[in-house]
């Protein structure tokens, strides 16, 4: 074998020429690759393994590839591994250095694969790990909002349509939205693990090889279930990174559709929540001020993951089949898609732990806004028999009336009420109680404090 000098890129036999420095600068990715090196040697390793099975390398050489292997895991996390820019990635780092460490026989260690599907597996097997950290971070969400609703069964507030009120519901109802959003999340991203679970190694560049290795031994090795079926679309496919980026968006704009709700319930003009001092900022120059800027920091975050997936889509049009430098930057985007998400997962656990609701200011708000109409229309229907659209009309005259009288539906006497309908009867007043006309919400699915109760005991036996 020729010996490979490790101060030359891979090629040099082929290009005498060395590449001008801005090409080096531009080509090169070590600097955010780098953080694949557990996945690569976890692959090298599985490789090196299944060449020898099939009897490609000897025993000698598996083993001295592999002790060489995990010299460099070592070194690279005692931080004595000298990353070079000159040789484009973390894939050819580790390579190199494997020459140095074992001299000649690190040659062996590309048999039968390309660093078009070696890439592929590692952020493979990498994303499969950063999509189980994600589900964990969402789980804590989830747990700490049913622990949040577990104190507020019984927190009377308005539901909001159009930012107007609309009805009363529990606060605990409200919260436990939050639970439905971050389940399908978590739903969103399990799903993409069956695209992920596909083996690329050994389609080599993109027609396979004439080695007679064994793909589904690496496939066992490595923890996927199925080798992929064909080499071209296993190079060119990059489906599961748009599917990662998808499911981190659509997990970025939940978090950042509550952020925004909680920042105007903080604001003065609502006050429905309190945040204590472990989640706010302060003023340079307004010392009274105490600011929501965490959530803030959460509504905006979002526009970076939509970015991120826009940026990856882009990429991908257009783009003819097999491997193409332009993939290059799928990492960069999905490594700054999952830190970003960890991140304000984290914070917003924070906050939901550093949130409180002001009962009694939901409580004096859920009575303005006549909330309870929907209730008077719903019980002239069930008892009078009328149609819905009649007991809506007769609702909405009701309504008429107490407002020109500048009156609560809880205060109307039952002879103004009759005024409009002769046919009411005392028990119509109870329909204007904000805890009956939650009590009353016992669809499934609805505010009822039964409803919640058994929704809460629900979740908390499926954890």
């Amino acid at each position: 074998m020729t010996k490979n000098k490790n101060n030359q890129v891979i090629w040099n036999t082929r290009i005498n020429k060395n590449g001008s420095s801005l090409f080096q600068r531009v080509g090169n990715s070590i600097d955010i690759d780098k953080r694949l090196y557990k996945e690569d040697i976890k692959a090298s390793t599985a490789h090196v393994e299944m060449l020898f099975k099939q009897k490609i390398i000897s025993f000698k050489i598996k083993n001295k590839i592999i002790y060489g292997l995990t010299k460099i895991n070592n070194e690279i996390k005692k931080n004595k591994f000298e990353f070079k820019k000159k040789y484009e990635d973390i894939h050819m780092n580790i390579e190199k250095r494997l020459f140095e460490v074992i001299g000649d026989e690190a040659g062996y260690v590309h048999t039968a694969r390309s660093r078009n599907d070696q890439v592929i597996t590692d952020f493979k097997i990498w994303i499969k790990s950063a999509t189980n950290e994600i589900n964990n971070n969402i789980d804590k969400i989830i747990k700490s909002t049913i622990k949040l609703a577990e104190k507020n069964i019984k927190t009377v507030m308005p539901g909001f349509t159009h930012l107007k009120n609309a009805q009363p519901i529990s606060f605990a109802h409200y919260l436990m939205s939050f639970v439905e959003m971050f389940n399908r999340d978590k739903k969103r991203f399990l799903n993409n693990l069956d695209s992920l679970n596909e083996n690329p190694l050994g389609v080599a560049a993109l027609a396979g090889t004439s080695f007679k290795i064994d793909r589904y031994y690496t496939t066992k090795k490595l923890g996927f279930i199925r080798p992929t079926n064909n080499s071209i679309d296993t190079v060119s496919d990059r489906d599961f990174v748009l599917d990662f980026l998808y499911a981190s968006s659509v997990c970025s704009m939940h978090i950042s559709r509550i952020a925004e709700e909680l920042i105007i319930w903080n604001s003065d003009s609502f006050n429905l929540i309190k945040l204590t001092d472990k989640v706010v900022t302060g003023s340079s120059i307004m010392p009274q001020k105490k600011n929501p800027d965490l959530l803030e920091y959460l509504r905006g975050k979002s526009g970076n993951a939509y970015g991120n997936l826009f940026s990856m889509l882009t990429i991908l049009k257009g783009l003819p089949l097999s491997y193409h430098k332009d993939l290059q930057d799928d990492k960069e985007l999905v490594f700054k898609s999952n830190d970003n998400l960890n991140n304000c997962l984290k914070i917003f656990n924070e906050i939901l732990k550093n949130c409180k609701p002001n009962k009694s200011v939901m409580l004096k708000l859920a009575n303005k806004g006549y909330t309870t109409a929907t209730d008077l229309a719903e019980y002239l229907s069930i008892n009078y028999s009328m149609s819905f659209r009649k007991a809506y009309q007769k609702t909405a005259m009701v309504v008429n009336y107490a407002e020109k009288r500048k009156k609560k539906l809880n205060e109307l006497t039952l002879e103004e009420l009759k005024k409009i309908e002769p046919k009411l009867k005392e028990d119509v007043l109870k329909v204007f109680d904000l805890n009956n006309s939650i009590i009353s919400k016992k669809s499934y699915g609805g505010t009822s404090f039964d409803n919640i109760k058994k929704m809460i005991l629900k979740y908390k036996k499926n954890d």
